[in-house]
């Protein structure tokens, strides 16, 4: 398998205290990657990292078999980046923001760039500051784009975006995706959206990697559990309760089922990733993969 991002033991620290720390994590590459996590979970921080902007405290980070720190220039040459903040020259033409663009990445491609603004009808000569903020996005996810990346890390891009505006902004990446062929991590908080164009998910969780994996056989491996009464100690050996909820009329259980068969007297449901993502987000001690299987997969 080839690996985008790879992290063993990878720590950060800052004065007040842990962003993150002791996570092991692959992401494969050729994906879209949903990051998802509570806000202070280390998202940024680890996109950060990624890029070499932070040096880690403790452990290991590479891209495509790179140190960010110690090979920046061939790691920056890579990756394409567009954080939260989307951080343009509100005075600058569009057509400027390419010029720069195209002046900074020796790669830079001027004629896809100016032809996706082009086909959003975007125009060139509209100054950025008079842009609407989905518009912004798109602008920024061109400039992004055109120094080639064969990685784009996206740091929460449509937060701040109304619902079509987001659409769009995912629509054009997805196909973008299909096209170019090149590893994405998205950090979002809107997991709904998230389900329609990520194939891969990283659950970061207090600093730490709780769930990562496929997200088809992610949701394949977890069942809702219903039954007037359940007991978490009637579960095989390998399943494993991620949320229960209990009423006067019935009990139920978010379970990882791992490979024994589920009782055939309790009613049994497919879940979201919604939901699941926010089982685990509500259960931090909770974790699909332990830390041994992390160190194995890492090395």
């Amino acid at each position: 398998m080839n690996v985008a991002i790879r992290a063993a033991g990878l720590g950060k620290r800052y004065r007040t205290g842990w962003a993150l720390r002791d996570c092991y994590l692959q992401i494969p590459a050729g994906r879209i990657c949903a990051l998802v996590g509570p806000n202070g979970a280390g998202k940024t921080t680890l996109l950060r990292l990624a890029l070499g902007l932070l040096k880690p405290s403790a452990g290991d980070i590479s891209v495509f078999g790179w140190s960010p720190t110690t090979n920046a220039t061939l790691v920056l040459a890579r990756v394409g980046f567009v954080p939260q903040d989307r951080p343009l020259y509100r005075r600058f033409t569009v057509a400027e923001m390419l010029h720069l663009g195209r002046s900074l990445n020796p790669r830079w491609d001027q004629i896809a760039a100016a032809g996706r603004l082009r086909r959003l009808e975007i125009p060139q000569d509209r100054q950025l500051g008079q842009l609407s903020g989905g518009q912004q996005a798109q602008v920024s996810l061109a400039l992004a784009l055109g120094k080639r990346p064969d990685l784009l890390l996206l740091d929460e891009p449509v937060s701040n975006l109304d619902p079509l505006a987001r659409r769009q902004f995912l629509s054009e990446l997805v196909q973008v995706v299909a096209t170019d062929g090149l590893t994405v991590v998205l950090s979002s908080h809107v997991v709904a959206e998230l389900e329609r164009v990520c194939d891969h998910l990283v659950i970061l969780n207090a600093g730490r990697v709780q769930v990562m994996g496929e997200i088809e056989a992610l949701l394949e491996m977890h069942k809702l559990l219903i039954a007037p009464s359940l007991d978490p100690a009637d579960l095989a050996g390998d399943q494993s309760v991620v949320q229960a909820t209990h009423t006067e009329r019935q009990s139920a259980l978010l379970v990882k089922v791992g490979t024994h068969p589920v009782r055939s007297d309790w009613e049994t449901h497919s879940v979201s990733l919604e939901d699941m993502v926010l089982a685990y987000l509500g259960n931090p001690s909770v974790s699909t993969l332990p830390a041994p299987a992390l160190e194995e997969a890492a090395g």
